[in-house]
């Protein structure tokens, strides 16, 4: 399951806020930075930690951000849905509070549309209780997709109607931003978690090759048997020689 993350926007008054009325250089400037600060997270997790404080940020109107992934179900509002990121109670609450009885009704349109607005949430019957939370306008805004996820960025305001083209505009370029910096914190971490894969098998083979006096392919050879035999994972195979070699050591 992801972490989680708390993040008060507070927090980070020296993360760049999107000046309103601004021409086109001050916003390419403007998205430099976020993109700057994006891009110096290291994991998947700091990347979401990241972006929802620099939503409240740079996104006009933006008041709180949060971001959640949903599960696609057989019927409509019926897949899972996680938050994986928010910036205060308010924002978790609203993401979370229906659970695995599915997300909140406007993000099932982000399955085909790359935006969904609630205008104003009181007026709109408040399907998804954010009125009572005291959040009246929603810009959803996909960030990844596939045939069985979708996540989603979400800023919300106090206010109806906070939201308009350009502001979606704007989230569309800063969510294109998020969408690529997370792309490259999975790839470092798939990496990362590569290596330290190979290190711990290769751990385990001279271990194999120290206790049965074999060759390396010998040694290697065997841990796969070994790892189809008992049907668990290389790596997880390799952890319990090393661990039990450590323990056998000590």
């Amino acid at each position: 399951m992801p972490k989680r993350f708390v993040v008060a926007a507070s927090e980070f008054d020296d993360s760049p806020r999107f000046p309103e009325g601004s021409a086109g250089v001050e916003l390419a400037e403007a998205l430099t930075a976020v993109a700057r600060q994006l891009h110096e997270t290291t994991t998947p997790h700091g990347t979401l930690s990241a972006a929802v404080r620099l939503a409240v940020r740079f996104m006009p109107g933006a008041e709180h951000a949060g971001i959640s992934v949903i599960e696609r179900g057989g019927r409509p509002h019926s897949g899972r849905r996680r938050a994986l990121a928010w910036t205060d109670e308010a924002v978790r609450s609203a993401e979370s509070r229906h659970g695995d009885r599915g997300p909140l009704p406007h993000w099932e349109r982000l399955w085909t549309t790359p935006v969904a607005r609630i205008e104003d949430s009181e007026a709109d019957g408040d399907a998804g209780g954010l009125s009572a939370l005291g959040l009246r306008s929603a810009l959803s805004l996909r960030l990844r997709a596939d045939r069985r996820n979708l996540t989603v960025l979400t800023a919300y305001a106090s206010k109806p109607r906070v939201f308009d083209e350009n502001a979606t505009r704007i989230g569309r370029l800063f969510t294109a931003h998020v969408g690529i910096a997370l792309d490259s914190a999975t790839v470092r971490a798939q990496l990362t978690e590569a290596m330290r894969t190979r290190d711990l098998i290769g751990q385990a083979t001279g271990i194999l090759m120290e206790r049965q006096n074999i060759d390396a392919a010998s040694a290697f050879e065997s841990l796969v048997k070994a790892s189809q035999r008992e049907n668990v994972k290389l790596r997880d195979l390799s952890r319990r020689i090393v661990d039990a070699h450590g323990t056998t050591a000590g």
